[in-house]
């Protein structure tokens, strides 16, 4: 795969396209080693790509780096291998001589390789857990897709209400007259894409679970669903109605989770359903929340400790959970004037099992930044 795309970056007709090489290189190539698309169908698409942003990069913009693990090491293998290759290399359009991207500042590579180090060991929730945390605590609704009684071959997507029993089946509490209990009643094939709590872009997590919709019988199980619906949506008078029906997606038989960039993935079902949501994200939007509005400061100093060099204007905590937290940070290298926000993940020092033990670690993690700060003054 190396040879491959260092072919592509030769013989790419512009320094914006070989730069697009490398940062597109460096975003998928987690992808080829999850097997999760085609060596042969990523370099394709790379050839493709790269030829179209030379011709219009105003028209293409490049996305900025996103500090992937194997950025580093990528841009390592071309830049020793190039000046052999480049004789080798088709050139295509016949562009030899229109030289290479600009080199990275050595303090930023290093800068690269810390952040990328440090990511990788960086403590975070089995993706089984996190997607169950996610359906657990989102705010209650999701895009339903069916298979549409009245316009068959087509989907229909609906906005819908739900709430996860205990083991994360998503209840819901139906009217006849809408068009997707109608679908159901036909075909109970449909999925169900839930984004996290705080979504607000590519970054944030979301999942699709597939399954089969279908009634609840019983009053027992009827009223428990009634119990867990309102626990979540405690407005909701209509439970009650003659004409709405409770349902339940009993069968889950495949799940597709994207956790951000560079996470994503999937688990079976039996693994979704044996998971537990994370008693500490329940609450985590609150520390969030107070954290962004009174201390970013403190959160910019912690970043500042764990990944040294890495100086942030912003830093966001966009989640928190018991094993740390995750924060969308914002700087401009020292090396470039381009504008870089990405989200990093922060380790908690120990597990936090309660709020009280969130609030220490916390703390603690600041002390670092707080006493070097005191002893600049």
């Amino acid at each position: 795969p190396t040879q491959s795309i260092i072919r592509i970056f030769n013989s790419t007709p512009s320094t914006t396209g070989r730069r697009f090489v490398l940062e597109k290189t460096s975003l998928l190539i987690r992808m080829i080693a999850s097997a999760r698309v085609s060596y042969l169908a990523f370099i394709a698409l790379l050839s493709l790509e790269s030829c179209v942003v030379s011709f219009a990069p105003s028209r293409f913009a490049v996305a900025s780096p996103r500090f992937l693990a194997s950025t580093t090491t990528t841009t390592t293998r071309m830049s020793s291998t190039k000046k052999e290759e480049e004789e080798k290399a088709p050139t295509g359009h016949d562009v030899r001589n229109a030289g290479p991207p600009k080199d990275i500042d050595p303090e930023e590579l290093a800068l690269q390789q810390r952040l990328s180090e440090h990511q990788q060991n960086a403590a975070r929730m089995g993706i089984a857990q996190d997607i169950r945390t996610l359906v657990q605590y989102n705010h209650g609704y999701a895009v339903m897709s069916t298979n549409s009684k009245s316009e068959p071959g087509f989907p229909g997507g609906s906005v819908v209400g739900f709430a996860p029993d205990e083991e994360g089946k998503p209840i819901f509490i139906f009217s006849s007259m809408s068009t997707h209990t109608q679908d159901l009643n036909e075909d109970s094939r449909c999925s169900l894409t839930i984004a996290s709590k705080e979504f607000k872009g590519a970054a944030d997590g979301r999942v699709n679970l597939m399954g089969n919709v279908v009634k609840v019988e019983g009053d027992e199980a009827i009223q428990s669903c009634r119990e867990i619906y309102r626990q979540k949506h405690p407005g909701a008078f209509w439970v009650d109605f003659g004409d709405f029906t409770w349902y339940r997606m009993e069968e889950i038989r495949k799940i597709r989770f994207v956790g951000g960039f560079a996470r994503a993935g999937g688990v079976t079902p039996k693994e979704y359903l044996k998971a537990k949501p994370d008693a500490i994200s329940e609450f985590g939007p609150q520390i969030a929340n107070h954290m962004n509005e009174d201390h970013m400061d403190a959160t910019i100093g912690i970043v500042a400790n764990c990944i040294p060099g890495l100086d942030v204007t912003e830093a966001v905590i966009t989640s928190v959970d018991s094993l740390g937290m995750y924060v969308k940070v914002a700087r401009t290298p020292r090396a470039s004037d381009q504008y870089q926000q990405f989200k990093i993940r922060l380790p908690f020092p120990r597990v936090a099992e309660t709020r009280k033990d969130v609030k220490g670690l916390i703390v603690e993690m600041m002390k670092p930044a707080a006493e070097e700060a005191k002893a600049e003054t």
